[in-house]
């Protein structure tokens, strides 16, 4: 599995995010790609492209899932990751691990 985070600070609180692809072979259609958000280690909203939208896990997370949904074009672009961000790296990783 792919994993890329970013990590915002303020104060002592942390707030990141999470990308990551899981993956069992280099077709698409065994690919997902993931985004989740977290703060102090909690999850409150996440991406999957196997669901197509944000779900919240948190009174906060659902907020947001429910705002991030309405956004067509943003939704658009995060269902494309599974291609651009997951597809060629896991190429890679599959070759290098074999």
């Amino acid at each position: 599995a792919l994993l890329f985070i970013t990590v915002y600070t303020a104060d002592g609180f942390y707030e990141f995010v999470e990308d990551h692809c899981v993956f069992n072979s280099t077709k698409l259609d065994d690919i997902e790609y993931i985004r989740s958000y977290y703060y102090n280690k909690l999850e409150y909203t996440r991406f999957s492209s196997s669901v197509g939208k944000y779900v919240g896990y948190t009174e906060y997370g659902v907020r947001n899932a429910e705002a991030w949904n309405k956004d067509t074009g943003d939704l658009a672009a995060m269902r494309a990751q599974k291609e651009t961000y997951c597809l060629n790296n896991v190429g890679n990783d599959h070759e290098a691990a074999l």
